[in-house]
């Protein structure tokens, strides 16, 4: 170990020790208590003037998405998730079945790191913190660098709401001067991560040795079959890709459209603000997105960019106004880049013919080459073609004549809010939830006897006997 590594690793278990210590503080804390304390978090970051601050910083500092909708962002998000927790119970008993003689009491999790994605330094940490904190843990950031200042602000406020409510300051921490050593020696140090982020963030993450919760790669697929309201589907589209630039992992990356109406679509996206490149212009922006090949992630000069200035840089013009680039696609995988993740307003366009089960067969197509384990979505008005997509597909999200985005909670559905899409083990994760306040939680089973119930060999097995014999 280098001499100037090792001062680093004593950093981080002066932060560990310190959360520890904090969290010690509030371990006999009620449920009111603890609620008192994300509420405080919650309004400390979604007062109207801080969300509007810490949005401007976000864009100034990591040029990414714009300043109205991060602000929409950040307040929606946190509001949400808190509304979610207010009936959560995450302290003492939480569950009891009597039938069972089962009592379950909820404890702790500890110290959790919480690894901050470039894209989301101002909403993702202080919804990681309410989670944390509604848990009775302490959490530590580890800031991405481009946008450490962001995050430390954002930091900031979330420790003077502990104050304000008689709670250490030391609940939230972050990392100051942010480096490679000094995250992974926090992963190892902490009692759970939850990582949101790029592919190696993830992996590393998983690969600590300490707990994680981990997400996988985005690239959403959105089908609209025949029997399609067409104009709510292209407005939830549009919706979708242009909120914040697309920095979501849920926007709408490719539309499978059936042909008898693809063109009828198409038009409406258009008259929405899309705009339809042509042959030579797909090639200019596939050159612009991937100038190396052999590599599969967008130029970070696009990622997160309004459409007229990608357009702009690819070597063409698109209205001030445009919504999002529209690509007509057929093909799939690495020879087919538009048919990956674009972290963009760049959507890919898709025809299908036939069923739904060739509807099905592109969205598995797609989602084989990248986003096992995420989101897809269906406009439709067949209950048949939504469940069919959701039976054959391995999505842990699939989001029927809503805005893909609507996938990390929505007023008007019954997901949990959250900014962590986990994708199961299809994408690399051990959940496929929106991770949320009951997964920053240890439960203790306690067991009380009940009246007996006697295992019946008959009853279990007379059936296989009466098949395959004794």
């Amino acid at each position: 170990m280098s001499a100037d590594t090792k001062p680093e690793l004593d950093e981080i278990a002066i932060y560990v020790q310190k959360a520890r210590n904090a969290q010690q503080q509030i371990a006999d804390y009620t449920q009111d208590q603890v609620d008192e304390l994300v509420t405080a978090i919650c309004w400390a970051i979604v007062r109207q003037d801080r969300a509007e601050e810490l949005a401007k910083l976000a864009v100034d500092e990591g040029g990414f998405g714009n300043y109205a909708d991060k602000v929409s962002k950040i307040r929606n998000r946190c509001m949400g998730t808190l509304r979610d927790m207010q009936t959560v119970k995450t302290v003492g008993i939480v569950e009891e079945i009597p039938e069972k003689g089962l009592v379950k009491i909820a404890k702790p999790v500890g110290v959790v790191a919480a690894l901050i994605p470039t894209t989301g330094p101002d909403a993702t940490p202080p919804l990681k913190t309410l989670l944390a904190l509604k848990g009775r843990n302490a959490i530590i950031v580890a800031a991405h660098p481009r946008t450490q200042l962001t995050t430390e602000l954002t930091v900031k406020y979330m420790r003077e709401a502990c104050e304000q409510v008689g709670a250490p300051a030391d609940l939230v921490q972050i990392i100051e001067k942010p480096s490679l050593p000094k995250t992974q020696k926090l992963m190892q140090q902490a009692d759970l991560i939850v990582a949101t982020g790029g592919a190696a963030m993830v992996k590393a993450a998983y690969s600590s040795g300490t707990p994680a919760y981990g997400v996988g790669v985005g690239n959403s697929v959105h089908v609209i079959d025949e029997t399609a309201d067409l104009d709510d589907a292209a407005n939830t589209i549009v919706t979708a890709k242009k909120f914040d630039y697309a920095t979501s992992c849920l926007a709408d990356n490719s539309v499978v459209a059936h042909e008898s109406i693809y063109g009828d679509l198409s038009e409406r996206l258009q008259q929405l603000g899309a705009y339809l490149c042509s042959a030579d212009e797909k090639d200019q922006l596939q050159r612009l997105m991937w100038p190396t090949p052999e590599n599969h992630i967008p130029n970070v000069d696009v990622i997160a960019k309004s459409p007229a200035h990608i357009a702009k840089l690819a070597g063409f013009n698109v209205p001030e106004d445009c919504s999002c680039l529209v690509v007509e696609e057929n093909g799939v995988g690495p020879e087919h880049p538009f048919s990956g993740e674009k972290l963009s307003p760049v959507l890919s366009l898709y025809r299908y013919a036939g069923g739904i089960n060739d509807a099905i067969n592109q969205v598995n197509a797609i989602t084989d080459y990248q986003g096992h384990g995420h989101t897809c979505g269906i406009h439709t008005l067949s209950d048949d073609h939504a469940l069919a997509l959701a039976m054959q597909t391995k999505t842990g999200r699939v989001m029927v004549n809503q805005s893909l985005n609507e996938g990390a909670g929505s007023p008007r559905n019954g997901l949990p809010y959250t900014l962590s899409l986990s994708c199961g083990t299809w994408g690399g994760n051990i959940t496929t939830e929106n991770v949320n306040a009951r997964h920053m939680i240890n439960l203790t089973w306690v067991s009380r006897p009940i009246q007996p119930r006697p295992i019946d060999e008959k009853n279990l097995f007379e059936s296989h006997w009466q098949k395959y014999s004794r």
